[in-house]
This record gives structure tokens, sequence and C-alpha cells, in this order.
């Protein structure tokens, strides 16, 4: 047992929470080591950016991780919580190439070596900055263990996976149409381009044959994509057209003949019922002229400019293009009409500039044979998700998955192991330079593939490449598959769906067995957090000002899992006064102890001190079920209901009977049972908010070097459910009481008479906790009646007993018949004007309905306080009530 030492008046979280996380660090209590006679327990945190800082979603979503790895330690486990960053290939490029900018250079100035080492720097200043805000949040990572998806070992693994999904075949380099950034200057995926609705246009324009003595019509977003048309195309069961099919028509203003052919993808109902087929720059116009053989012609190049085949518009903006061709095709009769148009239109989800499909040569990942595996793990529940209803999310993508684009036209990244022959372009995949000659020239010079990896490529492997996959690590062995993933909803496309299909393609086991989805924070509204619009939360802000401690509870209570949480700066307030409340209790309690030592066996307990134990059982029965659901809210809705309310405010105030009393027994028996209940709440409180939770349990009585190691509350004895009916029946008369002398206005110093008339089996509860009656609602002795209830008295029924308050003498009864008289007509009109307003039928027909169903619970309200005032206004006037 560790020796008492007194906490300070005021809780301060920045000395604690240095000083503690200083010790645990040092003390390497975080460390997880291969250990056979211990069951291991594995999360991998989702890699921040390294460009990144700590914002609100990332403070949620490593609480919840934080919170179960440090209950499954103190449960025994050898919990490994494995920490590290993501190299973020096209946000960190974009955040050097800015900083050469500034510099007036870009990245071609530079060349490849030289930007590469530029971005190694940036990445030593900058990279550290997330880890060290985790640590300020608390998160209990086994920091030996910290990755970088760059970093030897994950990037070993990168190419061996590349290379052995490139010789089964799963990995291609084919001509396709991607989505292309102009300003990143890379292809992006499907997953990184954000569909936003925008006002558009869309023109209707002729193509005339060449005759020109007739047209066919189309509509069109993008008219400048009309000087790459090599084809329109019509459905083939469409009367208007069939007398076109196999014809040409001329395109507008480049006079480029181009075949009508016939296609079922044409939708009859859109526009004209005919489409005009550009290849080179619509992904479904790629299909149609892959099936007719068309040629692609490309008119917009990488950086959004038209290309040469784009004729007299060679060298401008693409936008600007659009400008000037729309002029051109109505001063040549082409364009029957413009008409306004709502379409979602795609963004770069880093830069937000508009993405252009373009078709070009890039590295794919065949993904057919890699979804059916993936797919069956979770039908078959080997991985499932919570909620469940996020499994339709995955399952949804998955059987509609396309083939991923997995190279970017960066610098900064995994460069891809491919190597062209320069006499013959034969592609050589290997992880190093090729030393032999090309198999099909004998050619001995090779040049590397320039583009590197899709960043998610990397961060599949994530699971088993940490772990040091593809070696046969005894970490690998001990500590894989891991057992829980927690992430947010918006990443299991991007995620969670690639880390199931390549863990089952390179280790024939799922990554993790269950995925916890956590929702997102949006601010008091229901909008998503923006720091640059004024509504973010910077949580290292929040941790200045309240402390780690009331973050985390700010964030997790009540939070239920894959639901969006809406979230205001008062909740601190509510977290911060919860953390108060905790210390002002074990000051209390420590100095009630004072040098007291818990004895080997439980003392003879009174009925008040077996009641908080069984509220504290439940408590932690609870508190356990719901954390092995990952019902994390719940539980800490739990704990705080029952430290707030059962033991703050209620069995603090009757404690203080018996330990200002003269009974050194019961002083004895109540000083065991706050030193046991605040152990063991502090216990089971500790994953929640560690800092303040080790700082008074290091200075009550305890087992152990440091609650980070102490044992995990399950049962802590007898549920006591008599104690707890018996309990109830008591605090309801206290309530009852309290609320008699509030509604007739009794000085709250002042000590009153009460008159008790009991049922059998409440009396000898009654007799036993008549103390606490006493004491806590200010009344003499109760005095027990039979018959008649007194006149002028305020009276409460509550269970197994009617309570009167005598009010002769203590009060002025005029005085009070006045006063009541005018509350009763100030309530009264508000009640006819509330009423009157809910008869309206404009009212009930037009105003929205929370603001009709708060109208009608006010008009409720309103109607319970007038009956209870006329019932109080009956005591004064010489009856009872």
């Amino acid at each position: 047992m560790s020796k008492k030492v007194s906490l300070s008046k005021a809780y301060d979280p920045q000395q604690v929470e240095d000083k503690w996380y200083a010790y645990w660090t040092a003390k390497d209590l975080f460390r997880a080591r291969v250990d056979e006679e211990k069951e291991p327990f594995t999360i991998v945190i989702p890699p921040p950016n390294v460009t990144g800082s700590l914002h609100i979603g990332h403070a949620l979503n490593n609480t919840l991780q934080d919170i179960i790895i440090r209950r499954k330690r103190m449960q025994g486990y050898m919990a490994l919580w494995l920490p590290g960053t993501d190299h973020a290939s096209i946000a960190t490029h974009v955040k050097v190439e800015q900083e050469l900018a500034e510099e007036g250079l870009d990245r071609h100035d530079l060349g490849r070596e030289a930007f590469l080492e530029r971005a190694w720097t940036w990445k030593e200043k900058y990279g550290a900055t997330i880890t060290s805000q985790l640590k300020r949040l608390g998160a209990s990572c086994d920091w030996s263990r910290e990755r970088f998806t760059m970093d030897d070992v994950c990037s070993r693994a990168v190419i061996e996976s590349f290379i052995r999904l490139y010789d089964r075949g799963l990995i291609y380099r084919g001509d396709r149409i991607t989505n292309w950034c102009p300003t990143c200057q890379t292809v992006i995926s499907d997953l990184e381009v954000e569909h936003e609705p925008t006002s558009g246009k869309l023109y209707y324009v002729r193509y005339f044959t060449a005759g020109g003595d007739q047209h066919i019509s189309v509509a069109t977003t993008r008219p400048e994509t009309i000087l790459g048309d090599t084809a329109i195309a019509v459905h083939p069961d469409d009367e208007r057209y069939q007398h076109l099919i196999d014809k040409e028509v001329l395109v507008p203003v480049l006079g480029r003949s181009i075949p009508v052919v016939a296609d079922e993808y044409v939708d009859r109902e859109f526009g004209t019922g005919a489409v005009k087929v550009t290849p080179a720059h619509d992904p479904n116009d790629f299909d149609i002229g892959a099936r007719h053989q068309l040629r692609s012609v490309v008119v917009i190049g990488p950086d959004g400019r038209m290309t040469e085949e784009a004729g007299p518009f060679a060298g401008l903006d693409r936008y600007e293009c659009r400008r000037l061709l729309i002029q051109r095709l109505e001063e040549d009769n082409h364009l029957l009409r413009i008409e306004d148009h709502e379409h979602a239109v795609g963004h770069c989800h880093r830069c937000t500039t508009t993405v252009e499909p373009l078709i070009s040569k890039q590295w794919f990942v065949r993904m057919e044979p890699l979804a059916h595996p993936a797919i069956d793990v979770v039908k078959e529940s080997k991985v499932t998700f919570i909620p469940a209803r996020f499994s339709r999310v995955y399952l949804n993508w998955m059987e509609n998955i396309r083939d991923w684009c997995i190279s970017r036209q960066l610098w900064w990244g995994h460069r891809i192991p491919a190597w062209y022959c320069q006499s013959c372009d034969e592609i050589v995949v290997s992880a190093t330079l090729p030393e032999q000659a090309c198999s099909k020239c004998q050619g001995q010079k090779w040049r590397q593939d320039p583009d590197v990896l899709d960043t998610w490529f990397s961060s599949a492997l994530w699971p088993f490449s940490t772990l040091g996959w593809p070696e046969e690590t005894s970490d690998l062995a001990y500590f894989y598959p891991t057992q829980v993933l927690v992430t947010a909803y918006d990443i299991i496309f991007f995620w969670v769906a690639r880390m199931v299909f390549s863990a089952l393609e390179f280790t024939d086991e799922v990554p993790f067995t269950e995925v916890f989805i956590n929702g997102l924070v949006r601010d008091a509204q229901g909008k998503k957090m923006s720091r640059t619009g004024g509504t973010g939360i910077d949580p290292l802000e929040a941790i200045d000002q309240y402390g780690a401690d009331t973050l985390r509870f700010s964030l997790i209570v009540a939070n239920a899992p894959g639901n969006d949480q809406r979230f205001y700066g008062e909740k601190f307030e509510g977290a911060r006064n919860f953390t108060n409340k905790i210390w002002n209790a074990a000051r209390f309690v420590l100095m009630n102890l004072g040098d007291y030592q818990p004895p080997a066996q439980q003392p003879s307990l009174s009925l008040v001190d077996r009641w908080i134990l069984g509220r504290l059982d439940r408590t932690v029965r609870l508190a356990n079920t719901h954390m092995d659901h990952y019902e994390i809210g719940e539980a800490a809705q739990q704990l705080y209901d029952f430290i707030w309310s059962e033991f703050c405010d209620w069995y603090l105030e009757m404690a203080k009977i018996s330990l200002n009393g003269d009974d050194e027994t019961k002083k004895d028996a109540t000083r065991y049972t706050l030193w046991r209940t605040l152990e063991t709440m502090l216990r089971l409180l500790h994953p929640v908010m560690p800092f303040v939770t080790e700082e008074i349990w290091q200075n009550l009585p305890h087992e152990g070097e440091t609650i980070v190691l102490a044992p995990y509350p399950e049962r802590v004895g007898p549920s006591y459910e008599q104690e707890h009916h018996h309990m109830e029946m008591i605090m309801e008369a206290v309530r009852a009481i309290r609320n008699l002398r509030a509604e007739v206005r009794i000085p709250p110093g002042e000590c009153v008479d009460v008159l008790v008339h009991l049922d059998d089996e409440s009396t000898p509860v009654w007799q036993e906790l008549e103390s606490v009656v006493r004491n806590l609602a200010q009344t003499q002795t109760p005095q027990y009646v039979e018959g008649k209830a007194p006149r002028q008295a305020a009276t409460a029924v509550v269970s197994g007993a009617t309570i009167y308050l005598p009010l002769a003498g203590l009060l002025d009864f005029d005085e009070e018949i006045a006063r009541m008289d005018k509350d009763i007509e100030t309530l009264q009109g508000e009640l006819e004007r509330t009423q009157s307003r809910l008869g309206s039928e404009q009212f009930r027909s037009k105003a929205p309905s929370d603001v009709v169903a708060k109208a009608e619970a006010k008009e409720t309200e309103l109607q319970a306080k007038l009956e209870r005032l006329h019932e109080l206004k009956a005591v004064f006037c010489d009856g009872d009530v």
C-alpha cells in the first residue's frame, strides 16, 4: 500500500498531464513484447498524414482507440497499439512545391533527386508534429514501434507486394480513361474525386451530314470536347435515327467526318437521344469507342490547355476554348439552344480543381480476382462491422468495383519498380536495376518508370507491413492478425476494403476481425466543421484550455458507434465540471481517510455503504458490457451518472453523517467504503480519463506501481438489490421534501418539522435511515403519524410513505396567498396565449413540426404548474393537499 499524499485544492491539468505522460514513457509502460503466456491484442493506428496536425476527428478516433487498448492492457492482454504516419504522396508533394514556389522555383528546376531531398527534409521538420500532438492527447501507443509508410520496413513490403501481384497477372499497364488533376499534375483515383452539385449549362449542337441536307443533334455539358469527337451514338431501337445509322456527319468547326453508330448504352430519354462520343475524354465514351474500334483524339492536355488536335483553339485554356467555341457554333448555325442544367462535377479532393477525364497509360490492379475473397469474409462474418449496417456499404462497393489505377505522376512516394529497355521499351518488374540484358532485343540499358504508387497502395499493407512482412518475424507471428480496426466511415472504400483484400492475398488471413466505425464530428448545426469557416474546434487549443481528459470525455460521452455527433463548446464546460467533481470528491475522501489503510477483510457495513457498493457493482457490469460491444459513449455515460449523482450527490453527503459522528466502527466502515468505491471507480474510468485518474489513484492506498497496469474492474461484490430498493424509498422522500420546501419558499438553512405516515414495509427502513432524511432534507427528526392528514400542511406521496410538511408558523399565509394569486394570473395569461396559438389552423399547418411539439409541451407544463399552485393555495386557505 502506498503512502498518502494530499491533492492540491484546484486541479491543474497541464502540470498533471505532463508529469504522468513523462512517467509512463520513462517506465516504458506502453511497450508490447512477445509473450506466449499472454494473449495478444493489437490495434494499428489509422496513420495520419505526415503533413497534418491533430483535428477534432483525429481526437475522437484516437481517443476511442486509446480507451480500447488501455482497458485491454489492464485486463491482462499483451496490448499493442502500433503508431505511425503516412507519407501522403500528393499532400506532401504539394506542400514542398508550394515551398519551392515561394523561392521562385518548381520541382523541374531542382530535378528528382534534389526534390526528394527537400521532401525528406520537410518530412523531418514537420512530420513529428502530429505524433507529439497524439502524446498530448494521452495516446498510449508503443512508440518504440512507430512506423512510416516510406521507411525501410514498409517500403520493402510495398515493392514485394507489387512484384507478387505483377507476377500473378494482377497488375498491368494500359491505356485507360483516368481522372486527371491539371493542378496537381497527376492522375487521381475515383475515390479522390469529390462530385459537387453545380449549376451549369446544357448545350444543344447540330452535326450536319456532308451534303448538309440532314443533321443530328446532341446535348453536351462540355462543348470543348466536341473537337475530340470520333462518332455520334444512338440507341439501335430508336426509330428517330434509323435512317442515319452507319452514315457519317461532320464535326462542327473542324469538319472531320465521323460515323453514326448504334449502341445500347445510349439513354433515349436524355437530351436528344443521341450522344457525342469522345473516347479520349469520357470513361463511358472510351468503352463505346472500344466496342466500335473508334479512334481516340486527345484535344485537352495534362495542363488543361487544348492540344494541336483542337485546330484553331490549340493552346487555349479549356474554359476559354469553351467560350470561343460557343460563339463559333452560334455563328455557323450549329448551336440550337442553351439550357440551365444541374449536374455533378468532379473536383480534386486536394486542390478542388475540376478534374479532367484523360486517356493515358497507367498502372492498374485487376480487382475482380481480389474482390471475391474480400466479399466472402464479410458475408461469412470473419470480418464484422460495428455497426453492422456498414457491411452493406462495404459490400456494395466491392461488388461493383473497377480496376484500381495505382500510378501517380509525382516524385514523392514509392517509385514503381518497373524498368523499360531503352532500346525497345520491353518491361521488367524488379526491386532493383535489372542486371541482365533485355530478353527481347538484348539491350543493356534500362530506365525506371518515373511514376510513384498511389498512397493507398502502401496503406493497404499497413496491418502486416508494420509487423515486418514479408519477413516471418516473431512480431508478425504473435501480434497478427490484429483484433479491431477503429476508423471513420468515410474511408471504408479508400482503406478498409483495400486492407482486407491485400491481407487475404499476401497473408491468407483477414487483417482484423472487427471494424469499429466512428462517425464524424460536426458543428452545432450538423454541418461539417471548418477552421477557415470559423466552425472548427482546434483540439490542441482545447487541451491547453481544459486539459486532455476533458477533451476526451466531451468527445466520448453519449457518442454512438457509426453516428455523426454535433459538437459545441459547451460540451467542454460540462466535461470540465465533471473532472472537477471527481477531483473535489477525491479531496474529500483523502481528507477523511488520513493515514487509513484498508483491512484485509471487509468490515461490517451499513445499509448506505452496502447500497453504494451495489451501485458500483452495477456500474462495473454495465460499463464492461457496453465496452465489450464498443458502446463506449454509453459506458462513459454510466460512469458519469454513477460518479456525479450516486457517489458525489448522495453517498458523500450520507457519508458525512457517520464521519461526523462518534461511532468509530461506523466511521471505519465508511472510510473503507469511500476508499473501495473511489479506487474501483478510478480504475473503471482510467481508459477514458487517464491523467486525472492516475494522479488521484497514486494518492490513494493501492496495489501496484501505476493505474496503467492495475486490473480493470470486473465484478466487485454483491448487487445488494434490497438495499437499493430501500435507498430508493429514502432518496425519493428526500427529493419530495426538498421540492415541498422550494415550492413554499422555505429558506435553505431553516430546519423544519416533518410528519410521515408509513406502511408496514417502509417503517424499519425509515427508522434505520431517518438520520439521512434529517440531514439531507434539513428536517427535525421525523414524527410518525397515523390517521387523518394534518391541516395547513404541504403533502407529498412517495413509495411507502405520505409526507406532510406543516406550514403554520413558518410563513405569512396572507403574503403567500397574494404571491400565488399573482403567479396564477401570470401563468393563466401565458397558458391562454399558448392555447390560442395552438388553436390556429395556420400555425399548425405552416409551423415546423418541432415548433408545434414545443408549444404543445409548453401547454402541458403550464397546466401542471397551475394545478400545483391551486393545490398549494388550498393549503394556505386552511386546507390540506
